[in-house]
């Protein structure tokens, strides 16, 4: 059977394979027919020259054109939505609603016309003229930018469609995009609705798959100018040191245990409600979402101690009478396994699950563990360990001094969040707490939360999905919320007493902006 094409400088071909590989339905735990390939350094070399081409042309273009691109990108994904969704549900066993079809389809769209807006509207570029001085700058393109797609949003995340794809696009860079091996079919669909709208041909490129060694060869390449990568850290850090040695950014999502503290007044007030509201986000997506709740540190006294164990008993049941679904791949659940594996042996008590679960394809029982803050604070880096997938950890602690030791030694994370009363008496209790605790979180997380899951990321301007390592390579990014995702993939330019007609349009003194920093007489004025 012939394999996919890949698609280069605008031109869908043959890829220069060294092998093949095809997707599962880990629904059925069965290959799918299709192949795809593998593609030799030749096809990475033939799309960098492409993108090398294509960066030049689009930092001449009309960025209304850009605009126009991803407008008409995200239209065509929906008129595509029937086949693209059919695919990524025969790919990743996700149910087609209201998961791929009602949300994350919807998601993906909305990022991408935030883009196109962003584009036309420019504040991003953070326009700043010193006219006093005559120094001028802005934020514009980076160059070609590589983008490696995670495997849990099949359109969300996708290198050719998501949200590092949206910002490196409007940024004014292409794209040479790797699709995910768990879901290419998809990718392929989704990227069969890309429009040119004028743009130069290579502006979106895409390769199904390369080997390790090319995958390092790509990053570290001099025609790169960033990298956007989602994915496991051990993968992450390869990229990462390949890049940075050769001195490209590169902008890593890698690894997050996403604690949520549950303070005793909280449980004495609604306890029944709060292991609701945990089993859903933990088991939300089979726990494969980068903000599941791994670690839950449950302080419990001897006020509280019985809601505090009714809280634990309840997770476990539901844990026990939800039927486990079907995780992405045998990998999945093989790396889930040993996770839990390596988390007993670091100490926690298996409580519930801990196996493989019956049914059809690849699914594992849905999995508590316990520990005591004693336990953890003598294997804090054992016990924080991700476990991607339907499990997590409990942590019990009796004092406030051991919360905020436990706090003190938790690695970067994505999200953090703490439930605290909302009435009565135990609301006083809860304040103070807060207020130690609640200083120490924030400065571990990019997202701090209260009362409230983390599982659900908004595609709001205001939001922060970043933190600190080994969350992200770098705190101060993000990749969702625009404008600000868009800065991963541009540079600062600057623009000493250049002549008035060699300037960009945008830094010129006529052209009025709602971005644009002027200083006049000494007072700076934005507009």
């Amino acid at each position: 059977m012939n394999a996919a094409q890949v698609l280069i400088d605008g031109r869908w071909r043959a890829a220069d394979a060294e092998g093949t590989f095809h997707a599962e339905n880990p629904a059925k735990g069965e290959a799918l027919p299709l192949a795809f390939p593998i593609s030799r350094w030749s096809d990475c070399d033939a799309a960098l020259n492409a993108a090398t081409k294509a960066a030049a042309e689009l930092r001449a273009l009309d960025p209304a054109k850009i605009a126009a691109f991803l407008d008409a990108y995200a239209a065509n994904i929906e008129a595509a939505a029937d086949s693209i969704v059919a695919a990524a549900a025969e790919e990743t066993a996700l149910p087609v609603s209201p998961r791929l079809k009602d949300v994350e389809l919807p998601r993906t769209t909305n990022q991408l016309r935030q883009a196109a807006a962003a584009v036309r509207e420019e504040s991003w570029r953070n326009a700043t003229l010193d006219l006093e001085k005559n120094i001028r700058s802005c934020f514009a393109p980076i160059g070609p930018v590589v983008i490696f797609g995670p495997n849990n949003f099949p359109f969300a995340f996708n290198g050719v469609s998501g949200g590092d794809f949206a910002a490196a696009i409007a940024a004014g860079n292409p794209v040479i995009a790797k699709a995910h091996p768990l879901h290419p079919n998809t990718t392929e669909q989704a990227f069969k609705a890309v429009e040119s709208t004028g743009l130069p041909p290579a502006t979106v490129q895409m390769i199904y798959n390369i080997n390790n060694e090319n995958g390092l060869k790509l990053v570290s390449d001099p025609r790169v100018g960033a990298v956007g990568f989602t994915g496991s850290r051990n993968a992450g850090l390869h990229l990462k040191r390949a890049a940075e040695d050769a001195g490209k950014p590169i902008f890593l999502e890698m690894s997050s245990i996403n604690p949520v503290i549950f303070l005793p007044g909280a449980l004495a007030e609604r306890h029944e409600q709060l292991a609701q509201e945990l089993v859903d986000s933990v088991l939300a997506g089979s726990g494969q979402f980068c903000t599941s709740p791994n670690l839950l540190l449950v302080f419990e006294t001897p006020q509280n101690q019985s809601q505090a164990e009714v809280f634990l008993a309840k997770i476990a049941t539901s844990f026990t009478e939800r039927p486990a679904q079907p995780l992405l791949s045998s990998a999945g659940r093989q790396q889930l396994q040993r996770g839990v594996t390596a988390l007993t042996n670091a100490g926690a008590q298996l409580v519930t699950g801990g196996n493989n679960a019956p049914g059809e394809g690849y699914r594992y029982a849905n999995t508590l563990l316990r520990a005591t803050a004693a336990q953890f604070l003598a294997a804090p880096h054992d016990l924080q360990r991700e476990i991607f997938g339907n499990a997590t950890l409990a942590v019990v602690v009796n004092t406030q001094k051991e919360l905020e030791s436990i706090l003190g030694l938790l690695e970067g994370n994505l999200t953090g969040t703490v439930y605290s009363a909302k009435s009565g008496a135990a609301q006083s209790g809860d304040d103070a707490i807060y207020n130690v605790i609640a200083p120490l979180l924030r400065e571990r997380v990019g997202r701090l939360l209260n009362d409230k899951m983390p599982t659900g990321v908004a595609v709001s301007p205001a939001m922060n999905h970043g933190g600190p390592y080994p969350a992200t390579s770098h705190p101060g990014t993000t990749s969702v919320g625009i404008p600000a995702s868009i800065h991963r993939f541009a540079k600062l330019e600057c623009y000493d007493a250049v002549r008035p007609e060699r300037l960009p349009a945008i830094l010129k003194d006529t052209i009025a902006n709602p971005g644009t920093w002027r200083l006049i007489n000494g007072n700076w004025t934005k507009g």
